[in-house]
Parts: structure tokens; C-alpha cells; sequence
């Protein structure tokens, strides 16, 4: 009897696959992050996937969801408690202790990988997701703010991000913050019994939190609330008026939203997000703000901290739905066909010139007739084919193929416009000359 068919296996729910249909595009999106955050001086930083449980207990805070529902934990064989990093910042700010680099120094610092949170899939939000962070140590000044702000906001129009707006809030210093909280817990508990379930356990701990509830009954609530902005200190109301300074001067639009607040505890003063309507309910694109107290609550010295947290899954999404562009396979420039074991030798070592050179290529391997491979050039959308025979190794020649042509080519090139003219025709050329032939032959269309 033959053994029971087994089940196959699934990605994990909320674990997604990256395609090489949608590779492309992200590898696209991450070398623009990465060339734009090095134009602004910062350097990147790696950190480890797993940390101590702790790290996030004591940082993101033991009330609230990402730690009391939403983390990956798990005792390790030595019976410590780890944790699937569920943020970047905490992690920032821990290998930041732990190598000196936050003692009297001053950082821009960014990294970009995968988080974990154990939260309900749906558009835009994955249990696995991967997020750019991009944060700073020094700082108090609103001029470090209105940077980084800037540099997301460059950041969206190097991308083509369209339809975005900005909101920007001020939580206060501690005094503040516990002036205000009192006041919430009164109003709030004025209306206690219409408040969500959430909302009624949050009255105590975190009644911040309740301002940003989506249930439309505590929304409606919240909407009459009392506005933090009328009990922030003088340093603070300065502090707001200095990043809208600078924020104007670098004409980047921005309303100030009262009820804004972060779903981390250890936010003080400037808050931040980046909102996109066009993608529903999941629309903040990036959110971010200041949290001066962090590296001292971790253990470190004083050093005051401002940056961001951006979804790269939502990102390309809505790239993707606002450009109109489904994810395809970036097309190779050239097609190597060949014939033969000499011949397939040769189309070897020309295929490393063309890497070498910049050029992408794609080149039929196995036993694959002339026939069937010329079939698989013109599948793979390849502007020219390369052709290797016996012909072409015995006279140390490389035959040259247009697949294609291409509308509103330029050409400079004598030898290159009589190709074109007679596209689908195979022209020889020596061996020596392939690669400056196929670089003209490929800046001219």
C-alpha cells in the first residue's frame, strides 16, 4: 500500500512569497531608500531578527498591543524569552548602547529588513512585513525634525508617490503629558459606557491611545475631546512653531492634527504621518515623531532621538495601483543563442563580457535546437539575439539579430542604422568588436 498522499505545504498566513514577477519592483523602490538616505549623510545599520523579550517589554510597553497580543515569543533552549523583532527603533537603540555609539556623539542612522507582529492580514498589513526605518541621536532642535521629515517627503517624489498629505502633532514633554492625561481620563470617563471595550481598558493606562480608536462610536467621542495642543508648556509650543518655520520654508504642506498620537509609549513632543487616501483604511505610508527618553529608558545615556518607520509592503502597493504598472520581469537587453559544445564555450565567456560590461543577457542552455531557442529570444523580450555556431567559431565572428524594433530610436551609427533598416536580418561581426557593437547598437535604442 502506498503511503497517504501528504499535504502540501503553505507559506504561513501573513508570510508572503516574493515573486521574481514582483522582485523588480522592489529592488527598484529599495536601491532609490538607499541612495536617497545617502545623499542625507546616513549610514546603515543591521540588527538581528531576534532580540530579548525585554527589549520590547521595557521599550514599546508591556500594555500595549504589540506587546500583550501581537509578538512573536518563544523560549529558547536555554529557557530566555526571545522575541521576533517586532520594530526597528528599539533594536536601533540597543546596538546603539551596546557599541558606544550613542555617548556624546551624534547619529543618522537607517536600516531596512523584516519585522513580525501576529495581527490580522489585510491590505497593506502582513504578520511579516518589512519596514526602512530612519533615525537620528542628538538632536533636540526642530531643524533635525523638518530633515527628516524632507527627506521622506523627497523620498515620495523620487518614487512618484502621488496624493499623500501630512499631519503633524505635538505630544508634549512628561509634565504635559500628565496634565493631559488626567484631563482625558475625566472627559472620557463622562462617557464611559459609549466607548469601546478597548477604549474602557485603555482609561487607566494609555487614555492617549483612545484618541486614535477606530470604532465610530469612541471616534465621535474622541472628535470633541480636549486638544493637547492647549496644554503644552511654552518650550513646546515653540518647539511646534519652529518645525512649521522650517516645513514652510522647504513648501512642504502639512495640517496639525490634534488627535494624532503614536502607538508606541515612548513618543514625546513632534509626531508625524504620512498619509495616503488612495489606500483605504491602511493609509498612513509613514509615521514617525520624537522619543528623547528612550535610550536612557534602555539603559543608556541621555540622547535625545527623532525618526521614522515606513511599510514597504503598502509602499509598493500603492505605488503599483497609483501608476498603473503591474509587476513584470525587468526584459534582458540580449538573447545568446549557440550551437554546439565550441560554440557553447564561447557563448559562455561572451555572456561574462556583457555582465561585465552592464549589460543584461539571457542565454539558452541544454540541447535546445537553433529553432527552439531563436522561439524562447523572442519570448523573452530581448531587443537583440546573439547567434554562436560552428560557422561563427571558425571564422571568430558573433552574428548579430534585432529582435525587435523600437520606435523613435536614435542613431549615430552608420553600421547601426543599416541593422535597424533590416531588422530580423543577421549581420557578422568580428569577435573583438562584440561588445562595443552591442553597446551602440543598444544606447541607440
Amino acid at each position: 500500500m502506498s503511503a497517504a498522499k501528504q499535504k502540501a505545504l503553505k507559506a504561513i498566513r501573513g508570510m508572503n512569497d516574493l515573486l521574481p514577477s514582483q522582485s523588480d519592483q522592489w529592488l527598484d523602490v529599495e536601491a532609490t531608500i538607499a541612495k536617497i538616505v545617502s545623499d542625507y549623510g546616513y549610514k546603515q545599520i543591521r540588527t538581528p531578527i531576534v532580540e530579548s523579550t525585554q527589549l520590547f517589554a521595557r521599550s514599546i510597553g508591556a500594555d500595549t498591543d504589540i506587546v500583550s497580543k501581537e509578538m512573536y515569543t518563544f523560549e529558547d533552549r536555554n529557557g530566555d524569552s526571545l522575541t521576533l523583532r517586532p520594530e526597528g527603533t528599539a533594536s536601533c537603540v540597543r546596538a546603539g548602547i551596546e557599541h558606544g555609539l550613542l555617548y556624546n556623539q551624534q547619529q543618522r542612522l537607517w536600516y531596512m529588513g523584516p519585522m513580525f507582529r501576529h495581527e490580522r492580514p489585510q491590505k497593506g498589513r502582513y504578520r511579516q512585513f518589512h519596514q526602512l526605518g530612519v533615525e537620528c541621536y542628538g538632536w533636540t532642535s526642530a531643524d533635525i525634525e523638518a530633515e527628516v521629515i524632507g527627506l521622506a517627503e523627497h523620498l515620495f517624489r523620487a518614487l512618484g508617490l502621488q496624493n499623500w498629505r501630512l499631519e503633524i502633532n505635538n505630544l508634549g514633554d512628561t509634565e504635559t503629558r500628565s496634565r493631559y492625561r488626567l484631563e482625558l481620563q475625566k472627559y472620557f470617563g463622562e462617557h464611559f459606557e459609549q466607548l469601546d471595550k478597548d477604549s474602557q481598558n485603555r482609561l487607566e493606562s494609555n487614555p492617549l491611545r483612545i484618541l486614535d480608536s477606530k470604532s465610530p462610536t469612541t471616534r465621535k467621542i474622541a472628535d470633541s475631546a480636549p486638544s493637547i495642543i492647549d496644554f503644552l508648556s511654552p518650550e513646546s509650543t515653540q518647539h511646534l512653531a519652529d518645525l512649521e518655520l522650517y516645513l514652510q520654508a522647504l513648501e512642504i504642506p502639512y495640517t496639525i492634527n490634534p488627535a494624532m498620537v503614536r502607538g508606541l509609549d515612548y513618543y514625546n513632543d513632534t509626531v508625524f504621518e504620512f498619509i495616503c487616501d488612495d489606500f483605504g483604511a491602511q493609509a498612513t505610508v509613514c509615521g514617525g515623531g520624537r522619543y528623547d527618553g528612550l535610550v536612557e529608558q534602555l539603559g543608556g545615556p541621555v540622547s535625545p532621538a527623532f525618526g521614522f518607520g515606513l511599510g514597504l509592503e503598502r509602499l509598493v502597493q500603492i505605488l503599483a495601483e497609483q501608476q498603473d504598472t503591474p509587476s513584470l520581469e525587468k526584459q534582458p537587453s540580449v538573447f545568446i543563442v549557440s550551437d554546439g559544445k565550441a560554440a557553447r564555450a564561447q557563448a559562455i565567456v561572451l555572456r561574462s563580457e556583457l555582465a561585465e560590461s552592464g549589460i543584461s543577457s539571457v542565454m539558452a542552455m541544454g540541447d535546445a535546437s537553433f529553432k527552439n531557442q531563436f522561439k524562447r529570444a523572442d519570448k523573452s523580450g530581448a531587443l537583440i539575439a546573439l547567434i554562436v555556431g560552428e560557422q561563427e567559431v571558425s571564422s571568430k565572428t558573433v552574428s548579430i539579430k534585432v529582435l525587435r524594433s523600437v520606435e523613435g530610436a536614435s542613431v549615430n551609427d552608420q553600421w547601426v542604422k543599416a541593422l535597424l533598416d533590416n531588422t530580423g536580418e543577421q549581420v557578422s561581426i568580428p569577435r573583438p568588436s562584440v561588445i562595443d557593437k552591442v553597446t551602440n547598437l543598444l544606447d541607440s535604442l
